[in-house]
């Protein structure tokens, strides 16, 4: 019985595609002012690309050791699949969820449920940037949905841990804070980045998100 339970996933494993790198849905040098073009370039053909080839890498390797049976290499590839891995989800996100033509506010049901649950958009605003300013080292902030509770809720998440897998909460927006995000441009100032992303949040597509995880 053992036996033909492993069937299944090693034969997905065996069968997978590689993971690849997303294309932007705008140029290098769309988001400037807010965001220079020489970090979109940096941030996405190197850092993302680079989350990309490991993870693709720890998983041959993870395949490879649940073909021998091997538990003690499956627990040792786990630190660089959660990284790798979470890198990859956390930073396809984050690309759509900025716009050349972003910025303002959200409208229809996101907009009552960010009042509902934080009071006004601008107290979300200023508890969203604090968490993010907040986070220590690197790492991300983020608007999730709590569908147990039927809430919007905001968290921070170390290094590259992916909000849903080690949170619970569906990620919506996601704000990164690691240095090679803002620092080309702004320096060790982390605050003036923050300040700077809500110009170019894509509030069309964290409310396709919001709309989504609530079906």
């Amino acid at each position: 019985r053992s036996g033909v339970k492993l069937i299944a996933p090693l034969g997905c494993l065996a069968s997978r595609q590689k993971h690849t790198l997303p294309d932007l849905p705008y140029d290098y040098g769309a988001l400037e002012p807010h965001i220079n073009a020489e970090i979109m370039q940096l941030h996405h053909s190197k850092h993302h690309a680079t989350y990309v080839n490991n993870l693709n890498v720890a998983e041959e390797k993870y395949k490879e050791a649940l073909s021998k049976g091997d538990v003690t290499a499956q627990v040792s590839l786990q630190p660089a699949l959660k990284f790798n891995g979470g890198g990859h989800i956390n930073h396809t996100i984050f690309w759509t969820n900025l716009s050349p033509n972003g910025g303002g506010e959200p409208k229809g049901e996101l907009m009552e449920a960010i009042k509902r649950d934080f009071g006004s958009f601008a107290n979300f605003k200023e508890k969203l940037t604090a968490v993010s300013v907040g986070v220590q080292g690197s790492g991300w902030g983020w608007l999730g949905y709590n569908k147990e509770h039927g809430r919007l809720q905001i968290a921070a998440c170390a290094n590259q841990d992916p909000l849903q897998g080690t949170t619970g909460l569906i990620p919506l927006l996601g704000i990164d804070v690691w240095e090679h995000a803002y620092y080309l441009q702004y320096k060790n100032v982390r605050p003036d980045y923050l300040k700077a992303i809500w110009n170019v949040i894509n509030w069309e597509n964290v409310s396709s998100r919001y709309a989504a995880c609530k079906k």
